[in-house]
């Protein structure tokens, strides 16, 4: 059984993403094994929310150069979770606004 870090890795903190906490939107990069209903359990487990629903996206390496050297950036899962009109705010992304 996985536990909750396991599943959820980080918050997303990006200008997009910030915006979307005004309708109760947050977004956070997660395992790249993790199921829609795992990442639900695991947002309401460390947050004590309600989630309405959970959309995943995962994304894709990109190439990157610095001078001559040449690689790519890694892939990784983002989860939105967007909760419940009921549901209380997370606490962590208010201090953020």
């Amino acid at each position: 059984m996985k536990m909750i870090q396991d599943i959820i890795i980080k918050p997303v903190i990006t200008e997009a993403s910030m915006d979307r906490i005004a309708d109760k939107r947050y977004t956070f990069k997660v395992s790249k094994d993790a199921t829609k209903p795992e990442i639900a359990k695991a947002v309401e487990a460390m947050f004590g929310v309600k989630v309405e629903k959970v959309n995943t996206i995962n994304m894709k390496r990109k190439p990157k150069r610095l001078g001559v050297h040449a690689g790519y950036t890694s892939e990784w899962k983002k989860a939105i979770v967007t909760l419940k009109s009921d549901s209380k705010t997370i606490e962590f992304f208010d201090g953020l606004n």
